[in-house]
């Protein structure tokens, strides 16, 4: 039978942490969620004084990094500069072209996904999941 890689719990929550603290150290609230291939929620914390909202936002943007294969803010792009694909944002409930969602990947093969929500701007947000991607990284070499 084929076997595939696996995230698991432990690198999930190690790369929430990360994030979540990365974020913190720049003064922004904000909740992280880790999905695995499927989109299933493996982690999700919400950081302390982060609204209410940024507990969905940052599952939406991890389930759409990993289901589409893509950062979401490359997906905002692709989005903005042709409207043919508007249809993404309209794809099932789960999807959320923000940016904030990247791909957790090892040996060319999506494992998961990480999102976060609450940082003033995407760009940030994304910053925040990249410092919890980069805290596993080793792992997934």
């Amino acid at each position: 039978l084929p076997t595939a890689p696996l995230l698991t719990l432990e690198l999930a929550l190690k790369a929430a942490v990360e994030a979540e603290s990365f974020c913190a150290q720049q003064g922004y609230r904000v909740s992280v969620a880790v999905v695995d291939r499927g989109g299933l929620v493996k982690a999700h914390i919400r950081g302390d004084g982060s609204g209410p909202h940024t507990l969905e936002s940052a599952r939406k943007k991890a389930y759409t990094s990993a289901s589409l294969g893509r950062p979401t803010s490359l997906l905002v792009d692709v989005v903005v500069s042709n409207p043919a694909t508007e249809g993404l944002r309209y794809m099932n409930e789960s999807i959320l072209i923000l940016g904030g969602g990247l791909p957790i990947v090892t040996d060319g093969e999506i494992v998961g996904g990480i999102g976060v929500g609450g940082a003033p701007g995407g760009d940030l947000d994304e910053e925040c999941a990249q410092a919890g991607i980069d805290r596993i990284a080793h792992a997934l070499d």
